[in-house]
């Protein structure tokens, strides 16, 4: 049969990324607890396109996962990315995978133990043999805002967070080591899972700690600074405000290979 794909486009226009989107595929995570985590990913996976190719062949794409199926690791991105570039006489390609991570957290007062879950993600490039990969870990928290706080009576405003991470490393960081610094720089971390004692306990607790999104973008990065492993990282928080009809925001970044 005629391979329409290999035909010259009809426009003389390169392509920076061809490929399939919303793959949905096991894959095994380390897990700093228990050694291994098995999840279900999202995957996205791209080549460039020269001109003399009028299209791509996706089914080569879906092909390279199946070739390594039970081993997709943040450990073997590099020969997928490799393999991708082989197989589809491509010069670069990319491969994002998203996932949920799980960690068991325990209540603070009652112990009641519950699972939360956190959205991961590892972007990941090659081109002209150097890998490139970016760790992305999003971490819900509750921020209690200390102007509120300053100007009333009684009680402040408080709402829950999304602080953004995302690194490179040359070396191993744990997911559940980023997830507690994070943590630990909110006014409070959240739970699946409360009792009325934990209620009390959390919500007196962030009374306590008021924070800014600028705090804690702040206060993350100082200590993200201090980790030997990274080379390079953002950090974004957004608080999903309960008395504006908007939502605050601060971001930082820093090359620390400069």
């Amino acid at each position: 049969m005629n391979d329409i794909q290999k035909e010259a486009a009809e426009h003389e226009v390169d392509l920076e990324k061809v490929g399939v989107k919303g793959v949905r595929y096991p894959i095994i995570v380390l897990d700093k607890r228990n050694k291994t985590q098995h999840t279900v990913a999202t995957i996205n996976m791209y080549v460039d396109l020269p001109r003399h190719f009028r299209g791509t062949h996706m089914s080569r794409f879906i092909e390279i996962l199946n070739r390594h199926r039970g081993r997709m690791t943040l450990h073997n991105i590099g020969p997928i990315l490799t393999e991708m570039k082989d197989k589809l006489d491509a010069k670069s390609a990319h491969l994002e995978i998203a996932f949920p991570y799980f960690i068991e957290k325990t209540a603070p007062v009652s112990g009641q133990k519950s699972t939360m879950v956190y959205d991961c993600k590892f972007i990941a490039s090659q081109s002209n043999h150097k890998d490139e990969l970016t760790v992305e870990v999003n971490v819900p928290v509750m921020s209690l805002c200390p102007c509120s706080r300053e100007i009333s009576d009684s009680g402040a405003h408080s709402q829950r967070s999304i602080v953004t991470i995302k690194l490179k490393t040359e070396g191993l960081v744990w997911i559940e080591d980023i997830v507690g610094l994070v943590e630990g720089a909110a006014s409070s971390d959240v739970y699946a899972l409360l009792k009325r004692e934990d209620e009390k306990y959390i919500t007196e607790k962030a009374y306590d700690n008021p924070r800014f999104a600028e705090d804690m973008v702040r206060q993350i990065a100082v200590e993200l600074e201090n980790m030997t492993q990274i080379t390079w990282f953002s950090v974004e928080a957004e608080n999903f405000e309960s008395i504006h009809n908007h939502n605050a925001y601060a971001a930082v970044s820093r090359d620390l290979k400069e």
